[in-house]
């Protein structure tokens, strides 16, 4: 049976499993439950990955990027600035009508990037040579990676049931998420498409 980690993954796990306890602690410190049950979801799908790893061929790169969404998620939640939780945060003023854009909306865009590259890899080995047009094959996996999305705004919209007063937001915060998970799920593609990957 081939090694549960391949090379240079045991640095992947190690820096996810500090950050997870690291926030873990922190969030339970402060008694941000909304934030522990996103540290649970981490978990969940981090082991779901490490369960699949034989399996699949996860690119590290790949790995990484759902690392750095985790840490961007987690640290949402836990820094402020000026007494402003991170995910509320503008980063550039585009729109005079619109909150964006948000620290929220980048992380989705990083995320469901990440999120939709993990897509291409479970999908693309299950596609025969002659079925792998580049249209066709592109829609298919930006609306899986569109499909975690959805799965995501569920998990909010759970937590906005069981924690009062959590900072989940709005219609309008979940329409713009999903349209920053288009973004990222589109730019995942591009990616795809020049680095020759497909």
């Amino acid at each position: 049976m081939p090694p549960l980690l391949k090379p240079g993954q045991t640095a992947i796990l190690v820096v996810n499993a500090i950050g997870v306890v690291g926030f873990g602690a922190y969030f339970l410190s402060k008694a941000n439950f909304e934030f522990v049950i996103y540290v649970g979801v981490i978990l969940f799908f981090g082991a779901l990955l490490l369960a699949t790893n034989r399996k699949v061929e996860y690119p590290n790169s790949v790995l990484w990027g759902l690392t750095a969404w985790a840490f961007l998620h987690m640290a949402g939640g836990g820094v402020f600035l000026r007494g402003v939780r991170l995910y509320d945060v503008i980063l550039l003023p585009l729109s005079r009508t619109l909150p964006i854009l948000r620290y929220d909306q980048f992380v989705h865009v990083v995320g469901f990037g990440a999120a939709t590259l993990v897509m291409f890899h479970l999908l693309r080995p299950l596609l025969r040579p002659d079925r792998r047009g580049w249209i066709a094959l592109s829609i298919v996996v930006v609306m899986a990676g569109l499909g975690v999305g959805a799965l995501n705004e569920i998990v909010e919209f759970a937590v906005s049931l069981i924690v009062p007063g959590s900072g989940v937001g709005d219609y309008q915060n979940t329409a713009l998420d999903l349209v920053s998970d288009l973004v990222g799920a589109a730019l995942a593609m591009g990616y795809v498409r020049l680095s020759g990957a497909e």
